[in-house]
């Protein structure tokens, strides 16, 4: 996946607003205690970070 992909995802899932705040302040621990944005700035695929984000707000398997 690519960042660009992982970003529309989030839009499309979350709302442009909601994603935004989400990827700024939303620790993760499935991403070692760091935010989306911290997670990506640090290297971390966007596919895990999608992965972790659909597994902490339960987003239905049809749209991961």
């Amino acid at each position: 996946m690519r960042y660009t992909a992982f970003r529309t995802r989030m839009a499309e899932e979350f709302g442009r607003v909601r994603a935004d705040m989400l990827a700024q302040d939303h620790v993760f621990s499935a991403l070692d205690g760091r935010t989306v944005d911290e997670a990506l700035e640090a290297g971390v695929a966007p596919r895990d970070v999608w992965k972790a984000v659909c597994e902490t707000f339960e987003v239905p398997a049809a749209r991961r």
